[in-house]
């Protein structure tokens, strides 16, 4: 089963299986949108990894609510098939804190998580978490 590229608002799977995140894709009201593209990753039932472009989430509370429930819901399916999600921080201090954030967030999610101070490195990490799978 192939991703249909267009179909897809918030996220990048034209590289699939390594799945950006796009900022600019998560406008408010963005979590119906968002729901249906992660039922479509999990439907295809690939492994991949996502990676979080760099920027902060101005996330409504709806938004956050919405997509919280579906990761609850989804938990298990979720982990079968991500092998992790990349969050891409160029700044040292704040890397920090999203480093102890990601702790947490594999902990909920039972996803990896992680992250890089650039894209090349995002997308590094990625290419090894993948390669771990295939051997």
């Amino acid at each position: 089963m192939n991703l249909d590229i267009n179909s897809f608002v918030v996220h990048d799977v034209a590289a699939f299986p390594i799945v950006w995140c796009r900022s600019d894709g998560m406008q408010p009201g963005f979590a119906v949108q968002w729901q249906a593209e992660m039922d479509d990753l999990l439907v295809k039932a690939q492994r991949f990894v996502m990676i979080f472009e760099p920027g902060e989430l101005e996330e409504t509370h709806e938004d956050r609510k919405q997509r919280g429930l579906w990761l609850k819901r989804n938990k298990q399916a979720l982990a079968g098939v991500c092998l992790g999600v990349i969050s891409i921080e160029p700044d040292a201090l704040k890397r920090v804190v999203v480093k102890a954030q990601s702790i947490l967030t594999a902990k909920a999610f039972g996803v990896v998580a992680d992250v890089a101070a650039s894209r090349q490195d995002a997308v590094d990490m990625a290419r090894g978490l993948l390669r771990e799978v295939a051997n």
